[in-house]
């Protein structure tokens, strides 16, 4: 699959103008770096977006920025904090194992479905990940972002459980 097709596949327009500059941005090189990605032309996306640096040498995600709309999910910034004190438990090992995967591949990622967990709050919609890359090879960062709606019909437990939500990952390697 291409990242074209990647791109036409995204059910969200904002996920979609997030993907294009994500693509614009690193050029003729196989990813961007952190500096490629630009504010400005993320525009309206910016309250949706964040980012992770990767330290390869402690195999640690650390917090780099998060739009309005993530932190308030969060409950607090994600800047300067280490993955493990954001998210706990199970929680941290299943994100940790997704972004690993974009870090690996290196490779991009779409999910679609329940797009967070936290704190008993559900959110449902789209999500994707993406590379980033100082040198344009090693990956040393992801960038995602979210295009979703709270869960408000009952509790986050009934919403997985007993509604029939669901949930699709793809995870698909640069080419």
């Amino acid at each position: 699959m291409s990242f074209a097709r990647f791109c036409a596949d995204l059910a969200s327009e904002r996920l979609r103008t997030v993907a294009a500059h994500w693509s614009a941005a690193k050029g003729d090189r196989r990813m961007p770096a952190w500096g490629n990605i630009d504010p400005v032309m993320l525009g309206s996306q910016l309250p949706i977006v964040w980012s992770w640096r990767y330290d390869a040498a402690s195999d640690r995600f650390v917090g780099r920025l998060a739009g309005e709309e993530i932190n308030q999910v969060l409950g607090r910034s994600l800047r300067g904090a280490p993955m493990e004190a954001v998210f706990i438990g199970s929680q941290y090992e299943r994100l940790f194992e997704k972004y690993k995967r974009i870090v690996s591949g290196p490779s991009v990622m779409r999910q679609r479905g329940c797009v967070f967990r936290l704190a008993g709050r559900l959110g449902f919609g789209e999500k994707i990940l993406l590379p980033l890359s100082a040198d344009g090879v090693r990956v040393d960062g992801v960038f995602g972002a979210a295009a979703y709606r709270p869960w408000s019909n009952g509790s986050a437990e009934h919403a997985l459980n007993g509604e029939g939500i669901a949930e699709e990952l793809v995870f698909q390697t640069l080419d």
